[in-house]
């Protein structure tokens, strides 16, 4: 099983400092639905399931972990430091969610990651720079592969 895309990662760079674009970044870097978000999530679900989805979870983990040093980077290029927070407001265990129930968990991943890929594509309608674009797309085929395996296990575990 793969859990993410053969294609590259677009090379980390932005036609010019934008402070505006670097804070629409900050919601997928540090936000409710977040890369910072995603990270933590599969980890925690990782550890108590323990399984073979455990070990798909830690996986995909390590792939939003990516993203997270790629928006990172690029909120760097523009102007702001890659803190974690949106508008002031921290990032927070709050957003985690902490359910156990293996049905539940893929649900919220599904809606999760659902969510990611509509939340990334509005982002690539407001931004105007070629490069940011292009990363956010990258990212976007990774997250459309993560929302595959969840539907799939979702099938496989729940019917």
């Amino acid at each position: 099983m793969y859990y993410k895309s053969n294609l590259p990662y677009p090379e980390i760079k932005v036609e010019k400092e934008n402070i505006e674009y670097a804070k629409f970044l900050s919601y997928p870097y540090a936000g409710l639905v977040s890369e910072d978000t995603a990270t933590h999530l599969y980890m925690y679900q990782s550890f108590i399931l323990g399984d073979e989805i455990g070990n798909i979870l830690e996986k995909i983990a390590i792939v939003e972990m990516k993203h997270l040093e790629l928006l990172a980077k690029t909120i760097n290029l523009l102007g702001l430091k890659p803190e974690y927070k949106v508008n002031d407001i921290p990032w927070t265990t709050n957003y985690v969610d902490y359910n156990n129930n293996l049905k539940d968990i893929l649900k919220i991943n599904i809606e999760a990651e659902t969510l990611a890929i509509k939340n990334y594509n509005n982002l690539i309608k407001v931004i105007d720079d070629k490069y940011i674009k292009d990363l956010l797309k990258r990212i976007i085929i990774d997250e459309e592969i993560h929302l595959k395996i969840f539907k799939d296990l979702y099938s496989k575990k729940i019917n």
